[in-house]
């Protein structure tokens, strides 16, 4: 069994809920896409310090940021966290959480990087149990967007896990996990405006 199918069989075949991706269109999507997308293109320059809108607070490794975007009625905040890979400097991935304006919902979009192979999907474990995986909805220039509707279970998940481990593949045969620490996680996510 290669590498590839070893990781493919981790992730699982269920998919996780995907929300429409009209919502990317919208100015508090873009707002977050774009902050995600500066912080992708500076991750190795000038480090997670070096994203759009200011750091609001910390909660163990995962921080919200806040921005006013251009057109926006106020300020909108996502919690946030980046990582790099071990044995590639140059690859990483931005997990962001938000809640759009005016609803309840709570959406998780993982910017990962240029090139990767959007068919093999992102694939999402927490603490080694399989929990699905996820299309991609957007390639913009710095990046690929996966996102998904963060239902109850998911939350809970992510809650009280230790680590989610997001899977890419940027060749059918390369599969490269990235650790996420979910540290703060909770504390975070409650004080998510």
């Amino acid at each position: 069994m290669t590498a590839a199918t070893e990781a493919r069989k981790a992730v699982g075949e269920t998919s996780m809920a995907m929300i429409d991706c009209r919502l990317l269109l919208r100015p508090m999507a873009s707002a977050i896409c774009a902050a995600a997308m500066t912080l992708a293109a500076l991750g190795a320059a000038g480090g997670p310090a070096a994203a759009q809108g200011a750091v609001r607070s910390v909660y163990g490794e995962w921080q919200i940021r806040c921005d006013t975007p251009p057109g926006a009625q106020g300020e909108q905040c996502a919690l946030m966290q980046s990582v790099m890979s071990d044995d590639r400097p140059n690859v990483g991935l931005t997990i962001i959480i938000l809640r759009p304006a005016g609803t309840n919902l709570h959406l998780m979009r993982v910017l990962a990087p240029p090139g990767v192979l959007l068919p093999e999907a992102l694939g999402l474990k927490i603490d080694d149990v399989s929990v699905g995986r996820a299309g991609f909805v957007r390639c913009l220039p710095n990046g690929c967007v996966a996102e998904v509707s963060m239902e109850d279970d998911l939350i809970k998940k992510m809650r009280e896990g230790h680590t989610a481990t997001f899977i890419i593949f940027l060749t059918p045969e390369e599969g490269i996990g990235f650790p996420v620490s979910l540290k703060g996680f909770a504390e975070g996510f409650d004080q998510l405006p």
